[in-house]
């Protein structure tokens, strides 16, 4: 028996004012009725002993610790800059000359 009906398809398409063919509708019959089926088959599976899992794999995490490092001075960071002015990096304007 079929969970998924082909009356069942039309009138859930008019609900939703979508327009379907007949062969829409068979075809989209037969489509949701496999994946009906393939739902009931993983259920069937599940029983009160087997965990729940989101993942077939476990997860584990995968950054690195945290830890400071050596950091280099600002003026060997601005030594390869074009242009510094103030310890900072000096760029054209680019919105205009507005000021804020």
């Amino acid at each position: 028996m079929s969970a998924i009906s082909k009356d069942e398809v039309a009138r859930v398409a008019e609900l939703a004012r979508v327009a379907l063919t007949e062969e829409e509708v068979d075809r989209l019959a037969d489509e949701l009725d496999a994946v009906a089926s393939s739902f009931a088959r993983v259920a069937s599976v599940v029983t009160a002993d087997l965990p729940a899992t989101s993942h077939p794999v476990p997860l584990t995490n995968v950054l690195r610790q945290d830890s400071p490092g050596a950091v280099l001075d600002a003026a060997e960071l601005l030594a390869g800059a074009p242009t510094a002015e103030d310890s900072l990096f000096l760029v054209p304007r680019i919105l205009g000359e507005e000021t804020a």
